[in-house]
C-alpha cells in the first residue's frame, strides 16, 4: 500500500468521505495561490492538487485553460513549482499531488520528475494526457519512490479497458463523472452511480470522482460510494466572481459535506 492509500484510509476512520481541492500554480500569483492553501488548511482540506501550468491542457475548461497561459505568460517554470510545492508540504497537514500534462515531464526526464516530485513533498501525480501503455518507466521510478500515479478512467471506457486501468491503481483512482472537459456543473444521478459501481467491481483503490462537483450537497450524495470528491473549477470561479472571503467559506461548505 502506497503513502497516498495509507492516509486516504486513514482519513476515512474519521470522516464520510475526503475533499479534494485543486490550485494552478501561478495564478493568478504565486501569492494569491498561498493564502488559497492556507484557507485550505484552516478549513480542514484532506487532499490538494497542485497544477504546473501547461500551454495545451487538454483535460480543462476554458477558466483553467485561461489561468494555465496566463501563469505561462508569467514565467512560471519547474523551479516556481516545486519550490512551492516543498512550501506547500512544509506547512500543512494535507497530502499533495503534482497535476499536469506529459510533454514538461518527458522534456525533464522520468527519474529527474518523480525524484522532485518525492524531495518536494508530494505522495503522487497526475499526467491525464499520458495513456498507460506509455508510463514505461514511470512505474518503476514512481514505485521506488513511493509515489502513487494517480490515473484517470472516464464513463466511456469499456469494460476492458477499465479493466487495464484498474490492473495498475495505485493510491487513488480519478473517476471523471461525465464526457468533456472540467468546469462544468455534474449532476450525481444514475448514470455516475453506475459509472462508479463499474469502476468499484475492478479495484480495492480508493475512488475519486471529479469534473462539475460544486457543492456541499453534492459531496453528501456521495458518501458511501467513493472515497474522494474531487472540486477544482468551482472554487476558482469563486475566487474570480466573488472575494477570498467568499472563496473561503466555499471551501467550509464543502468540508460540511465531508461528515
Amino acid at each position: 500500500m502506497t503513502p497516498l492509500q495509507r492516509y486516504i484510509e486513514e482519513k476515512l476512520q474519521r470522516k464520510k468521505i475526503l475533499l479534494m481541492t485543486h490550485t494552478i500554480i501561478g495564478y493568478p500569483s504565486l501569492e494569491a495561490n498561498w493564502k488559497m492553501i492556507q484557507y485550505m488548511q484552516e478549513v480542514g482540506v484532506d487532499l490538494v492538487e497542485l497544477q504546473m501550468p501547461f500551454s495545451e491542457p487538454t483535460a480543462d475548461g476554458p477558466l483553467f485553460i485561461k489561468a494555465n497561459q496566463y501563469a505561462i505568460d508569467r514565467g512560471i517554470v519547474w523551479k516556481d513549482y516545486f519550490d512551492f510545492m516543498q512550501k506547500v508540504t512544509a506547512s500543512v497537514d494535507f497530502s499533495v499531488l503534482m497535476m499536469g500534462y506529459y510533454n514538461p515531464v518527458f522534456k525533464i526526464g522520468h527519474q529527474a520528475f518523480c525524484q522532485k516530485v518525492q524531495q518536494a513533498g508530494g505522495t503522487g501525480f497526475i499526467l491525464p494526457d499520458l495513456p498507460i501503455e506509455e508510463f514505461d518507466d514511470l512505474w518503476e521510478e514512481s514505485e521506488q519512490r513511493q509515489l502513487s500515479p494517480v490515473l484517470l478512467c472516464t464513463p466511456t471506457n469499456s469494460e476492458k479497458r477499465l479493466a487495464e486501468i484498474m490492473s495498475k491503481a495505485s493510491g487513488l483512482v480519478y473517476c471523471v463523472a461525465r464526457k468533456g472537459v472540467t468546469g462544468s456543473r455534474t449532476s450525481v444521478d444514475e448514470n455516475v452511480i453506475r459509472f462508479i459501481d463499474r469502476c468499484k467491481k475492478l479495484t480495492s483503490v480508493p475512488l475519486a470522482l471529479g469534473f462539475g462537483i460544486t457543492q456541499k450537497e453534492d459531496l453528501q450524495q456521495l458518501q458511501g460510494k467513493v472515497e474522494v470528491a474531487i472540486v477544482g473549477s468551482a472554487l476558482l470561479k469563486t475566487w474570480e466572481e466573488k472575494n477570498e472571503s467568499a472563496y473561503r467559506e466555499h471551501l467550509e461548505n464543502l468540508v460540511a459535506g465531508c461528515v
